[in-house]
């Protein structure tokens, strides 16, 4: 950890561009260490994917709606904010897979979608019995390591087939990343399969992990949502006497002859905001138009980073007209030609909704793959009356809601594709030479909320550590 700055010299000044939950967590870190800290952000409101809402007066989350809790930097944070005694476990974690016309469950014990034995494929039935034979040839295949980088698909259709990909490892990939096993990074995405290729049979390899049963929860939440958590940020950061801005669209960051300048507002009549230190927490696309005329290189593989865009379609119901399958949801294989790619029972999943809101159920719809853009156009009341079309063909959901929401998450989940860990290398290496510059966010750190307060914290920390204080002459810049 970076030690506080020395006060005995003129309180060092931070910019942290971007107000989603690296940016505040990296707006924290600073302030924690003395600094004077600006957070501009371009949109009305601080948190990021990290958003609730209230529909049919019900709150829940709008957004990321579950914290992983196998790593530990969120609830760390949590404690630092001393909220985490209210942190709460999913009443159920069971999901399965809508396919070949019905609801399944995952292979027990599966990795990624992908199963430890053909056993446990077989009696998931998710893939054909021509499926299960076709991925018998894992057994029996030599060794197919990744020595390079490889997409998923062509990673695993030699070994398992065409099926097993299709209908149980993307439509995880999907659920994270909302990205295509053709084109995500196999390295990049899931390193245990990697790892795993190496050994010759995948599922062989496997069975040595061990299994998820008796190291806690996977995943933990908040009554209300997790977004409780960026709210109890802000609370925090206002405290502490950090300049909060919204509507601040930063469109340059420059070096200056004492640290480092951004231009914000319009174009034509730009307000100026210096620093000594800037840290950039916002999605590739918009790092790169921000330094495009200082850092071209940078900016150039920043802007090579792929976006997906997503829908989340919120459904509250009257729980006597409702009777929900059991499990935390479901996911739908691309080849299922569905609207919907996954769905969550939050009423199932999330204990705290039967206390703040008896009587009713909410169930989420995931919409959006990468490169799906036709069903995104859709205006809002027609995204939501197909996604309630499909939950009645799904699942049998035929009861008229209560309250429907649609929130829109344009550029949300950066694509992992082959070659990301690469250019990421090279983001960070050309970020290293601007001294008192940093980067970090979904597209470096992983999507994450755990992966995002670690890459803020690492590159606070990276900043501090090489930051080297400029002497101010009086009435100087």
């Amino acid at each position: 950890m970076s030690e506080p700055v020395d006060v005995s010299r003129p309180r060092p000044t931070a910019l942290v561009i971007g107000g989603g939950i690296s940016g505040l967590t990296a707006a924290f870190e600073l302030s924690c260490r003395g600094l004077s800290v600006t957070v501009l952000e371009a949109s009305k409101r601080l948190g990021g994917k990290l958003r609730a809402g209230e529909v049919a007066g019900v709150s829940t989350d709008l957004g990321a709606e579950a914290i992983l809790a196998r790593r530990p930097e969120a609830l760390a944070l949590a404690a630092a904010l001393g909220i985490d005694g209210e942190l709460v476990e999913p009443a159920t974690t069971t999901a399965g897979v809508w396919s070949r016309g019905r609801l399944r469950p995952f292979p027990q014990g599966h990795v990624m979608g992908v199963p430890r034995s053909l056993r446990s494929l077989r009696a998931s039935g998710v893939v054909s019995p021509a499926g299960v034979a076709r991925a018998t040839l894992d057994l029996v295949l030599p060794p197919t390591g990744t020595a390079d980088d490889v997409s998923v698909a062509a990673a695993l259709r030699p070994r398992l087939g065409r099926e097993v990909v299709a209908r149980l490892v993307e439509p995880l990939l999907g659920g994270v990343y909302a990205g295509r096993a053709d084109r995500l990074s196999l390295p990049a995405t899931a390193p245990q399969l990697a790892a795993a290729l190496e050994h010759g049979s995948v599922m062989r390899s496997l069975r040595r992990l061990p299994t998820a049963s008796g190291q806690g929860p996977v995943f933990v939440g908040f009554p209300g949502g997790v977004a409780r958590l960026a709210d109890a940020l802000v609370r925090r950061l206002s405290a502490d006497g950090v300049r909060l801005r919204t509507s601040a669209t930063v469109r340059a960051v420059r070096r200056a002859a004492q640290g480092w300048r951004c231009e914000v507002g319009p174009a034509s009549a730009p307000e100026i905001v210096d620093g000594d230190l800037v840290v950039v927490a916002v999605p590739a696309p918009a790092a790169a138009r921000m330094l495009d005329r200082e850092f071209p290189r940078l900016a150039a593989d920043l802007s090579r980073i792929e976006y997906a865009s997503v829908a989340v379609v919120t459904a509250v119901f009257d729980a006597e007209a409702v009777n929900l399958p059991s499990g935390s949801g479901f996911l739908v294989p691309a080849v299922e030609k569905r609207l919907i790619k996954a769905v969550t029972f939050s009423s199932n999943k999330w204990p705290w909704y039967a206390e703040r809101a008896p009587g009713r159920v909410v169930v989420r719809a995931s919409i959006g793959r990468f490169g799906d853009t036709a069903d995104l156009q859709r205006d809002d009341d027609e995204l939501a009356d197909r996604a309630l079309a499909e939950l009645a063909a799904l699942v049998g959901i035929r009861a008229h809601p209560l309250g429907v929401d649609v929130t829109r998450w344009g550029g949300a989940l950066p694509q992992y594709d082959v070659g990301h860990l690469a250019r990421v290398a090279r983001i960070r290496s050309e970020t290293a030479r601007a001294r008192g510059m940093a980067l970090c966010g979904a597209a470096l750190d992983g999507v994450g909320i755990p992966a995002c307060i670690a890459g803020a914290r690492a590159a606070v920390a990276g900043l501090l550590d090489t930051y080297e204080p400029v002497s101010r002459a009086p009435g100087g810049e």
